[in-house]
């Protein structure tokens, strides 16, 4: 048959699928700093909290992944898989629905939003992907039993080294008045949690995309309702309601669509063509490209104590990676 007729999956081959996810992947992470950054800084004339945008982020992602569990949910329970959870929307069961969902949808979200407000994307950069192997594998350490070689240890020394570079000196500055090391601290916070996640997705051998749909499910239940009563309450102040359209629906489909959904399947593709420790070597793009952003697009101005942390960090995830490897 011709060409024509080829069904559309053997049109591209796996290498092309890989490689298109690869770069979707290092696209959306370094997108989502710079763009989060430009609408939670005050500065800059946004009309959204952090948790205005945290709202969109969730209620994007759930418009599209509700009805996707509620698919996979009914058809589990079909055959006779009996794994759902929250009114049949997550695959999931209700434990580990709740212990993902609070780690990966509603803590992360809240975290990294709110560090944007008190920091530059150039510190984020650094301390949100750069820490998350160093949170990653000591939680790994705690929880998994999992233990660390000497090479690995190295690499996350290094890690340890940018971070304190980058944020050592705000911490400093907090006695003189300055905000940046609560922004540090919501970033490292961040890392952390999502780290939780991916521990936790470990630890109960979770598929991608189910995993994906029970933080979403957990984030919606939770957040969307509380936040929604309290914001027309006017019992905190939010602007979701009340903000340009055009902008509410931009951060609706970015967040959610993008920064969950997409980035979410493209990294699930990426891991399954190149394996993960590759990924990690290719995510490893993301600190210096985010960096190189903030300074091209945002304005910020790149010290040497960012540049110099941004190396330190970049050298040890490669480091840590290319250690595995060799193992």
């Amino acid at each position: 048959m011709g060409s024509a007729s080829r069904p559309p999956s053997s049109r591209f081959s796996p290498r092309t699928v890989g490689l298109a996810a690869a770069f979707v992947t290092v696209l959306v992470w370094t997108s989502f700093i710079l763009i989060a950054r430009a609408s939670a800084d005050p500065a800059r004339g946004g009309s959204l909290t952090p948790f205005d945008i945290a709202f969109c982020r969730i209620l994007g992602a759930s418009l599209v992944l509700l009805p996707w569990g509620a698919w996979l949910a009914r058809r589990d329970r079909a055959l006779a898989h009996r794994h759902s959870s929250i009114l049949g929307l997550s695959p999931l069961p209700l434990r580990v629905t709740l212990s993902v969902g609070l780690f990966g949808g509603v803590l992360y979200a809240m975290l990294a939003y709110n560090g944007f407000v008190f920091a530059p994307a150039l510190h984020a950069s650094v301390l949100m992907p750069g820490s998350l192997p160093l949170w990653t594998a000591s939680l790994a350490v705690l929880l998994l039993g999992e233990r660390i070689t000497a090479a690995r240890a190295l690499g996350l020394g290094l890690i340890v080294a940018g971070d304190l570079l980058v944020g050592g000196a705000s911490l400093l500055r907090a006695f003189d008045g300055g905000a940046v090391w609560k922004g540090d601290l919501l970033f490292m916070a961040a890392a952390m949690s999502w780290a939780m996640y991916s521990v936790l997705a470990r630890r109960h051998a979770l598929d991608a995309v189910r995993a994906t749909i029970a933080i979403t499910v957990f984030a919606f239940v939770s957040y969307v309702p509380l936040y929604t009563l309290l914001v027309l309450t006017q019992t905190v102040s939010g602007h979701v309601f009340t903000a340009p359209l055009r902008e509410v629906l931009f951060q609706t489909l970015y967040q959610g669509w993008g920064s969950v959904v997409i980035s979410g399947m493209a990294f699930t593709k990426m891991i399954e063509y190149f394996g993960p420790v590759r990924s990690t070597m290719i995510t490893a793009l993301v600190p210096g490209l985010s960096a190189l952003g903030a300074v091209l697009l945002l304005g910020e101005p790149l010290y040497w104590n960012l540049a110099g942390g941004l190396a330190l960090v970049t050298v040890g995830i490669l480091f840590g990676v290319r250690a595995g490897v060799a193992r």
